[in-house]
């Protein structure tokens, strides 16, 4: 499939290298050591969803939850690859179980997501809001006439918006990030997502919506820094 937008490098992203403090993933952004924006969604999830998740984990087993949040890692890791390679205009060929049911998914995500793509300016950009947090985002770009940030996920059923709380938090903070490190205006966040069965879901916050976004997730930036004081 030929691809529909252009490639434009505007701006520079830096290295970075994951660390784990006390079990927690970290940047190091030169000699600064920033939490993810995962660690701190983890870290000050509500009462609610904690609950929910050991629910699960007890209908399921312990044995069993860890096995399909493995399968889904791997998977999600070569749908990443997959998508990765072809933005960069080449190809991955996977023949692990998960990258066979990943290449199917990475297909899916190429034909019905990125076809509004129009500009992508980098992928896995690690993006950094000064002394408070650093993180990295599938792809920063142009998407529908908008600067967005764009996320890819897969799941192993679809989502209702309402379930996909904290990934579009993510999308408010690398926003955030990125506007801070390059003076942008990042209107826009974008999830592009896939079940292992191909049913394709994007879902788009902008306007009110992510403004409202960015305001809950800098609650919850504070409250991960109180709690570890």
């Amino acid at each position: 499939m030929a691809n529909t937008f252009k490639w434009n490098k505007l701006y520079q992203y830096p290295a970075s290298v994951r660390s784990l403090i006390e079990d927690q993933r970290h940047y190091a952004i030169g000699s600064t050591k920033l939490p993810s924006v995962t660690t701190i969604l983890s870290a000050t999830q509500s009462e609610e969803k904690k609950a929910s998740l050991a629910k699960w984990k007890a209908k399921v087993g312990d044995v069993q939850a860890e096995a399909i949040r493995n399968d889904a890692a791997l998977r999600g890791t070569s749908m990443h690859s997959q998508v990765e390679h072809y933005l960069n205009g080449g190809g991955l060929l996977d023949l692990t179980n998960e990258g066979q049911e990943a290449s199917s998914m990475a297909k899916t995500i190429i034909e019905q997501g990125l076809k509004d793509l129009q500009e992508i300016w980098a992928s896995e950009a690690t993006l950094y809001y000064d002394g408070l947090y650093a993180g990295a985002t599938d792809m920063v770009g142009i998407y529908m006439g908008r600067d967005s940030i764009i996320d890819l996920k897969q799941t192993n059923k679809p989502k209702k918006i309402e379930w996909v709380k904290d990934y579009l938090l993510q999308l408010a903070a690398y926003a955030m990030a990125h506007d801070s490190m390059h003076n942008t205006q990042i209107e826009q966040g974008v999830i592009l997502m896939c079940s292992k069965d191909n049913f394709f879901q994007r879902f788009i916050v902008n306007g009110k919506e992510f403004k409202e976004l960015k305001w809950e997730w800098l609650s919850r930036v504070d409250q991960f820094y109180s709690l570890k004081k």
